[in-house]
């Protein structure tokens, strides 16, 4: 059965995170795991003071469990406040890591059972600007499965649509494949967005590539509820801030790719020109994840 894999560091945005997975979970009918990771010092210590480091390690792993045990049991008291008794409740299971937390996450996300990873997008200290926490940036580098990261006021209210914006690489058609598998489970719209400054009726070469584009979505793609959306600016950050307020959609989904638009945005100054917070979540997808499901 798929698999939802949540990092938390039990912080607010963790805990909105794990609830948003959570009814995620229920409608994918897929089972959880919660994930913490111990992360280990720079400098350890060596010979005679060995030890000290090793005890206290020892300890804070357990602590870490202890809370876990306490957390699954809160959600899932939770499911059964909120969910009727003959519908279907996610099965709950935790694991304790020690490493980075990107490098030790992309791990337990490596099981063939985990489908997509849900996290905060700011965790404990957290600066709060789109999508600069420091493990939701380090995270977006490494992974290599789905990641959905959402925003500390998110709440799940149903997927209704779900905006992708793309440059139009073909390598963008497989990525939609994947995420039509994922609307179709909410019966959600796919409103396929090219943000670019020229004008597609002004240029033959532009039409061609945006006609090509879509015509091999719709003889590759099996889903009926994919529209095309072209938002002119000559700044894709400005484009995306105009996609997240009047778009209307519950999730924006991009492809990560090395000097993409989405590896500028995490970029210290290049993010801060971004206007407004974005409230939605992102779904980030590694370049080679397409046409596999969801």
């Amino acid at each position: 059965m798929k698999k939802i894999l949540i990092p938390t560091d039990f912080s607010s945005s963790a805990k909105n995170a794990a609830n948003y997975a959570m009814h995620l979970a229920k409608q994918m009918k897929a089972n959880v795991k919660l994930c913490n990771v111990v992360m280990v010092p720079l400098e350890v210590p060596l010979a005679a003071h060995v030890s000290a480091p090793l005890i206290t390690f020892e300890s804070l792993e357990y602590e870490v469990e202890q809370e876990l045990k306490r957390y699954v049991k809160k959600l899932k008291e939770r499911d059964e406040l909120e969910t009727a008794p003959d519908s279907f409740h996610p099965l709950i299971e935790y694991a304790v890591g020690i490493g980075s937390v990107a490098d030790t996450v992309t791990n337990f996300a490596a099981n063939r059972e985990v489908s997509l990873t849900v996290m905060g997008m700011s965790g404990a200290g957290g600066i709060g600007k789109f999508l600069i926490g420091s493990s939701s940036r380090a995270m977006v580098e490494a992974t290599k499965t789905p990641l959905l990261l959402i925003p500390d006021e998110a709440r799940f209210l149903g997927i209704r649509k779900i905006a992708f914006a793309t440059d139009l690489s073909k390598t963008d058609i497989g990525i939609i494949h994947t995420l039509a598998g994922f609307a179709r489970m909410f019966n959600a719209e796919i409103l396929i967005v090219h943000i670019s400054g020229k004008v597609p009726d002004e240029g033959i070469q532009q039409r061609n590539k945006i006609n090509e584009f879509l015509n091999e979505v719709t003889n590759k793609v099996n889903y009926h509820k994919i529209y095309y959306q072209h938002v002119l600016d000559t700044e894709v950050d400005n484009g995306l801030d105009w996609l997240a307020e009047y778009g209307q959609m519950q999730v924006l989904a991009m492809v990560h790719r090395q000097h993409n638009v989405l590896h500028k945005l995490f970029r210290g100054s290049y993010t801060q020109r971004l206007k407004k917070r974005i409230f939605i979540p992102l779904m980030v997808f590694p370049p080679d994840c397409g046409n596999k499901p969801l």
